[in-house]
């Protein structure tokens, strides 16, 4: 089954999606939500890409690669801007999507 063969990329997709939905929120509660406005942009994009990824993943969609090479790219350029805040939720949401985008570039047959 294909959710199987990829259940630790699905799993490293629905851990990301869920820090940068949380780390999105807690971003708009910061003292100058302006300043946070990429940061919360690409949140945004980077959970509903590891959204869609997991859920082709898991109904194994021929598609699935390509989403996960858009997936992988978004939470790419989400750890680099997360990685630039010195606050919890970014910290924590910059590590879910290195691990998620390694996942999906593996899972996608590109190299790390």
């Amino acid at each position: 089954m294909a959710h199987e063969q990829h259940q630790s990329c699905i799993d490293a997709c629905v851990r990301c999606a869920e820090e940068c939905e949380h780390c999105a929120d807690a971003c708009l509660k910061e003292g100058d939500a302006k300043a946070m406005a990429e940061c919360i942009r690409l949140d945004r994009d980077c959970a509903e890409l590891c959204w869609a990824a997991a859920a082709f993943m898991s109904r194994g969609s021929r598609f699935a690669v390509a989403v996960c090479g858009a997936c992988a790219e978004a939470c790419e350029a989400c750890a680099a801007e997360c990685g630039r805040h010195r606050v919890e939720h970014c910290r924590r949401c910059a590590d879910a999507c290195r691990q998620s985008a390694e996942e999906c570039r593996k899972m996608a047959g590109a190299t790390a």
